[in-house]
């Protein structure tokens, strides 16, 4: 699963705009001071990751670097189990290239032929191929599918059937949009096909043969998972373990995984492991952008090595409230690089950076603009705050003379307390798109900052709000009260 996704280039830019292998591959030891651990400890920095495995490996080597502790407190290493989010895109599109290699599937086929119970109101869905649900141009999105329903579907099966009374946005195969469900109806084509649960059949099809024995997945992204800690909320360097966000993962982002693991799944995809597993035609398939996909391939993506140059390797991201990872490789040099981490940031950039270093190119500068995003937020909450309280516990005053004046114009002097009202409660509409009370779940995790801030306007705001027409009330009911004659005991 890809968060909104939850993409933060984009979160930022509006919110701006408003204000490896410890032990590793049979057997080999990685050096104590690993090649990337500089970067690694600068991205630490930078991001305030609590946790972060990362690996270099360069023909028959693997550097690694292990820093920071998982979120039971235990140190970082090479067996610790991370979530990997999109990345296990990767590991579904391999998983329906297996069964094209024993002719069960062919990439081009009507995705009602092999899955019949597969519906949408939109009659277009029907020449909605297998190779367009992997490369993300089926004309699915999320404009006329929302992924972030609360709760979420529990099963691939589910997902499939809520789409009944759902629309496309596009015809088939006209253009990308990243859509994960794109990939949990993929999954239940190889349920279907196979005979066997998703995560059966990864298991048993794909993990246990590359020897990836602490690796498995869940259906859905919040499930617990033997020996999986929390991942962690990172606000202003501070960090905080924290229950995943609920979602569906099957197919899209539920792969739990280690870094030893995901090494052996890298250099399965450069062919160097389980050569046997998979066709040479079809690995190359994987990783072969396709028609009207943009850069994307099946379950990877084609990227430069630095900003603005022509593409040159294969890699995919993965993202998610409190994990994200990434990995990379070149077709050319064999070079690849794997960063998994246990909280938000942009871990595309480490392995791009790790990768650049092996190869000679220069490395890009990393920053993170949440930061600034975070301490404007904090400040405005503050700020907000301050005035709000102030404003409730001056209502009295306010209302004295608001009854004094001539012209009160009660209405528009309540107009500014009730539009930090309304603030609050519809803020998230502009950053995700589209106002949902499901967007304020996904605020809460995605940008806590943001959820305080809208919280303070909205309970405060009221709160103020209430208390100034309460006391405008009283007021007048104080003047209008009869008054008693004086008496003689007076």
């Amino acid at each position: 699963m890809h968060l909104l996704p939850l993409r933060f280039p984009r979160v930022t830019s509006l919110l701006v705009l408003g204000g490896v292998l410890v032990a590793v591959l049979l057997g080999w030891t990685a050096p104590a001071h690993a090649t990337g651990g500089r970067l690694v400890d600068d991205y630490r920095s930078v991001y305030g990751a609590p946790g972060v495995a990362a690996a270099v490996i360069d023909g028959s080597s693997v550097e690694t670097t292990v820093r920071g502790r998982d979120g039971d407190g235990n140190a970082v290493t090479a067996r610790t189990r991370f979530r990997i989010a999109s990345m296990s895109k990767s590991m579904t599109a391999a998983a329906i290239m297996l069964l094209v290699d024993r002719d069960r599937v062919s990439l081009d086929d009507p995705v009602i032929k092999v899955l019949p119970d597969f519906r949408m109101t939109d009659p277009r869905f029907t020449g909605i191929t297998v190779r367009q649900l992997l490369s993300h141009t089926s004309g699915l999105s999320n404009s006329t599918n929302n992924e972030y329903v609360f709760p979420p579907p529990r099963s691939a099966r589910e997902i499939v059937a809520k789409l009944a009374d759902k629309t496309l946005a596009a015809d088939p195969g006209t253009r990308p949009e990243y859509h994960n469900t794109n990939y949990s109806i993929a999954a239940r084509i190889v349920e279907v096909v196979s005979g066997k649960s998703f995560d059966a059949f990864l298991h048993t099809e794909l993990f246990a043969p590359l020897g990836m024995a602490g690796t498995s997945s869940t259906l859905g992204c919040s499930d617990r998972a033997e020996g999986l800690p929390s991942g962690y909320e990172v606000v202003l360097g501070v960090a905080v373990a924290v229950p995943e966000m609920p979602g569906m993962c099957v197919g899209n982002g539920g792969v739990i995984s280690t870094l030893d693991d995901m090494v052996r799944w890298l250099r399965f995809n450069q062919g160097t492991l389980g050569a046997d597993l998979l066709s040479a035609g079809s690995l190359a398939e994987l990783h072969t952008v396709q028609p009207k996909a943009g850069n994307y391939a099946l379950g990877w993506q084609s990227r430069p090595v630095t900003a603005g140059a022509p593409p040159s390797l294969i890699g995919h991201g993965g993202t998610l409230a409190t994990w994200t990872g990434d990995m990379v490789f070149s077709p050319k040099t064999g070079v690849a690089a794997l960063v998994l981490t246990n909280s938000v940031g942009d871990p595309g950039l480490l392995s791009t950076n790790l990768l650049a270093e092996r190869i000679g190119a220069p490395a890009t500068p990393m920053s993170n603009p949440l930061t600034v995003v975070n301490a404007v937020l904090l400040g405005l909450t503050v700020g907000m705050a301050a005035l709000l309280v102030t404003a409730a516990v001056r209502a009295r005053r306010w209302a004295t003379r608001r009854r004094a004046a001539r012209r009160p114009r009660l209405v528009l002097r309540l107009v500014p307390l009730a539009l930090v009202t309304v603030l609050g409660v519809v803020l998230p509409t502009p950053v995700w798109g589209a106002f949902n009370v499901q967007y304020w779940i996904v605020t809460v995790w995605l940008l806590p900052l943001l959820a305080l801030f809208c919280l303070t306007c909205c309970v405060l705001g009221a709160v103020a709000l209430g208390r100034r027409i309460w006391c405008y009330r009283r007021a007048g009911q104080a003047i209008s009260a009869p008054v008693r004659p004086a008496t003689a005991d007076s």
